[in-house]
């Protein structure tokens, strides 16, 4: 009851009169309520997992995560292709297409899983996991059943976690964080047990981790297509090849991004426990889930308005989507401000969040404070991007990323003596483009002037 008038008081005061901003206004309150209680359960996460594990076992965990996380993009964009599709015919009244949509992607993405999961448990067999992840040769065994169980409970998440889109797409947006928040709170009751009741076990850390973000969406699921969404239950029947096509065409696109994207991001804990060992992996990490307050915060209120972009671009609300831009790039002022904020207080943070156990150099936060900044002002831009599905600029860009990130993190990391430094230094880099070419398509398109790969 509490939330409802804060958020009706911030209508009133800021003005905000149109049903597909109030809409945003209030998911965004919301999710800050719980994005902020999924951060303090994230964070409260790390010194009970490093307590658990030791620094080593943890810095295996966090670059086995990464690893798997690679695979995601087997969905080959169908999440992305879903939900413009889903959000484009359900403006249109097209409900009977939208669930065919959904049954598509569905049955299409459960299929991709079976057979990568029959795929992997045939491979992990020829697979020494510790040459991979550079550690003890005594983990083998632990790491060849940590693995394929790992990999399998991903596999069922890239199918159920189908239901978050649909929840997005219908821009119901806080759904995503009011799932998360119940996952870590969970998940840190249950590691806070761990402690007390076994000794450390990277085997049963990983079923954990794995095992209940299946659980809660799963239910979610079940829940959704029993009520909210039971008229658009994923039905075989409605399985179509032209579906799929529709869902893949700008899908696929986004499926090369996906790929680049991952690639871009994740391989920085691979690159680092190859070339300096698992226990580097872990600063870097602490100092990458300090300044993602900051990222995540501005995300939620930039992510929500990817399927209203959509909408408002297929109902012409041009003026609209000009003045929703206008006003994040305002609040966007406020990011730099606060980094430096973060960077004067990091040492402070650190030392109270972790005490002594782990180290992270100033040339680390500093790097990592340049990275939030890119990130997080080509953000709009590129939600309205993914938004209208013209993307073959930044699927380019993303490819040539790719080849300039791996190469470049070496060179700067090992043979210019940086470190872990150098590793984040490269991807900034990488990622320093965005910051011209996307506003750049942005205006060229909502200015209706833009042409050729700019219109694609």
């Amino acid at each position: 009851m509490l939330l409802k008038q804060i958020i009706q008081t911030v209508y009133n005061k800021v003005g905000i009169k149109s049903n597909r901003t109030k809409n945003i206004t209030k998911h965004v309150l919301i999710s800050f309520v719980y994005k902020a209680g999924s951060i303090l359960a994230s964070f409260l996460m790390v010194p009970l997992i490093i307590n658990y594990l030791e620094a080593e076992k943890y810095g295996i965990w966090l670059t086995l995560s990464s690893f798997v996380a690679w695979f995601s993009f087997f969905d080959i964009g169908m999440g992305n292709g879903l939900r413009n599709k889903f959000a484009e015919a359900k403006a249109k009244g097209e409900l009977g297409l939208a669930q065919a949509y959904i049954s598509t992607a569905y049955f299409t993405i459960g299929s991709i899983s079976l057979f990568l999961s029959i795929f992997f448990f045939t491979l992990n067999n020829f697979i020494d996991w510790t040459a991979v992840f550079n550690t003890s040769s005594s983990l083998q065994m632990e790491l060849s059943i940590i693995m394929p169980v790992v990999f399998a409970f991903f596999c069922l998440q890239l199918v159920v976690k189908l239901i978050i889109t649909i929840y997005v797409a219908d821009q119901h947006h806080s759904i995503n964080d009011k799932i998360q928040l119940t996952t870590n709170v969970i998940t840190l009751m249950l590691i806070w047990f761990l402690t007390l009741t076994s000794g450390s076990s990277l085997l049963l850390f990983a079923i954990l981790f794995s095992v209940l973000p299946v659980i809660i969406l799963l239910l979610l699921n079940f829940v959704a297509f029993s009520n909210t969404y039971k008229d658009f239950r994923p039905l075989f029947s409605l399985w179509r090849k032209v579906y799929l096509k529709d869902i893949t065409g700008v899908g696929f696109k986004f499926f090369i991004i996906q790929i680049a994207t991952l690639i871009l991001f994740t391989t920085d804990n691979f690159l680092i426990s190859k070339m300096f060992g698992p226990k580097e992996v872990v600063p870097y990490n602490i100092a990458f889930k300090y300044f993602s307050i900051i990222i995540l915060g501005y995300s939620i209120v930039v992510a929500p308005f990817w399927s209203s972009f959509t909408e408002a671009f297929a109902k012409k609300d041009i003026t609209w989507i000009k003045q929703s831009v206008k006003n994040i790039l305002k609040l966007w002022l406020l990011v730099p401000i606060i980094l430096l904020v973060m960077i004067v207080f990091s040492n402070f943070f650190y030392k109270t969040w972790i005490g002594d156990k782990v180290i992270v150099n100033y040339g680390l936060t500093l790097s990592m404070a340049l990275y939030a900044l890119l990130v997080t002002f080509s953000m709009v831009f590129v939600n309205f991007i993914n938004g209208v599905g013209k993307i073959k600029l930044q699927l380019i860009t993303s490819i040539i990323s790719i080849f300039i990130n791996i190469p470049l993190s070496i060179l700067l990391a090992k043979y210019f003596n940086l470190g872990s430094v150098g590793v984040i230094l490269a991807t900034c880099f990488s990622l320093s483009y965005s910051v011209i070419l996307r506003p750049l398509q942005f205006y060229k398109i909502i200015n209706n002037t833009a042409n050729g790969i700019w219109d694609k």
